[in-house]
């Protein structure tokens, strides 16, 4: 058998052996599967890629929906530049007043009051300082910052970052969204840039400026977290920019800025279980903040419509109850003594269904609206009475001004 098979053995091991040979010597003269390369494809216009540094406003829209690949060097190694252009003119505010002392009721005998000298017996007064941040936005001297860090001060005292120091006035104030206008005279102040508020994106990255528990200027570095904020019960009017850049009690009316050091909003408040930052602030946006500080300079307050009713919102059972199918617009819980909706006839139990023709889902939403429509606009209302649907119109009346708690004084605030 073995005599029969050698002959044709040896061939094959040869044949074998001589291409192992050839494979070694000369690897690029033969075609290897496993080392191939693919023809190069026609070259395409390449995507543009985003600079994640660029306001949302420039960055360009894709032409296809295709993720470039991740690059480590897509976004800024620094913001400094950033920090640079903002910080000098974002300011600490300190501010003071003077309070009453509680006397103690013996003081009132005249048995002991023949104990104390007689100047210790008649002062009753202690000074309460708090501290916050603002931010110049104007060469004239205009500086931006929060109703609640003001409000109630005797004196305040504005700190810039060149350690120049002087007292400002008050040009205004806005309890209703928390805003004040101040005013300081110096030379050559530095001014921050303000960016539209309604180019913010989510995902954008920003920095927070100001004075932290009054350890000096401070910045810190986060997202935006979400846009248009409302519900909150912090103010009247709200309209927040929600961000995680850290927050904390004395950033209250600093600066939230861009990459590229622009204002973005007025930092105002925290939500906090602890009283420190849990990455979730709010910050007023800078377009209503520049709206405030037009009317607060121009005008000394801020004008907006007003109807005088106290809305509720309409769940389905109460809209049930009213026999109605759908929980379409707001209950009338409550009118004003002669104000605009007491003179135009209507009464508690009203269901507010449109305002000039606009369906009306939400009352928050709807005062918002109210308040910019100005007084003495006379104004169609569609409402429903006892079941039956009614057209009234109502001349628009102005918005009394209410006021805040004393200066520092903020519910969850900052």
């Amino acid at each position: 058998m073995h005599r029969y098979v050698l002959p044709y053995l040896w061939p094959i091991l040869t044949g074998v052996l001589l291409a192992a040979l050839l494979l070694f010597a000369f690897p690029d003269t033969l075609p290897n599967p496993f080392n191939s390369e693919p023809s190069a494809p026609s070259q395409a216009p390449a995507s543009p890629l985003v600079n994640v540094s660029e306001p949302a406003s420039n960055r360009p829209a894709p032409e296809i929906r295709q993720a470039a690949p991740l690059s480590r060097h897509q976004g800024p190694a620094s913001y400094s530049n950033a920090v640079n252009q903002a910080a000098p003119a974002v300011v600490n505010i300190y501010s003071s007043r003077i309070v009453e002392r509680d006397q103690h009721p013996l003081m009132s005998d005249p048995f002991f009051q023949q104990f104390f000298n007689g100047d210790d017996a008649t002062t009753h007064q202690r000074m309460l300082s708090s501290l916050g941040s603002g931010v110049i936005v104007s060469h004239d001297g205009y500086v931006l910052t929060n109703h609640h860090v003001i409000n109630g001060a005797d004196e305040i005292q504005v700190a810039l970052r060149d350690g120049r120091e002087t007292l400002a006035e008050v040009v205004g104030t806005d309890p209703e969204s928390d805003l004040a206008v101040l005013r300081i005279s110096l030379d050559d102040l530095p001014v921050i840039e303000m960016t539209d508020s309604a180019d913010v994106a989510v995902g954008d990255v920003a920095l927070a400026i100001g004075n932290p528990f009054g350890v000096g200027q401070t910045v810190t570095m986060g997202i935006i977290s979400a846009t248009g904020r409302s519900h909150l019960g912090l103010n009247a009017y709200e309209d927040f920019i929600q961000t995680d850049a850290a927050i904390n009690p004395g950033n209250s009316g600093g600066a939230l800025v861009n990459p590229d050091g622009a204002l973005v909003g007025i930092n105002t408040a925290i939500f906090s279980r602890s009283g420190g930052s849990q990455g979730i602030g709010f910050a007023i946006p800078t377009n209503l903040a520049h709206s405030i500080l037009d009317e607060l300079v121009t005008q000394g307050r801020v004008i907006r419509g007003w109807l005088g009713i106290e809305a509720q919102a309409l769940s389905r059972e109460l809209a049930a109850s009213f026999g109605l199918r759908t929980p379409q617009g707001v209950i009338v819980a409550g009118v004003v003594s002669d104000g605009p909706a007491d003179r135009a006839g209507l009464e508690p139990g009203d269901i507010l269904l449109s305002i000039d023709g606009q369906a009306v889902l939400d009352a928050r939403a709807t005062m918002s609206n109210i308040a910019s429509i100005p007084p003495g606009t006379s104004l169609p209302l569609t409402i429903v009475r006892s079941g039956e649907r009614m057209d009234i119109t109502l001349d628009v009346g102005e918005r009394p001004v209410i006021n805040n708690a004393p200066a520092g004084e903020r519910p969850n605030g900052s």
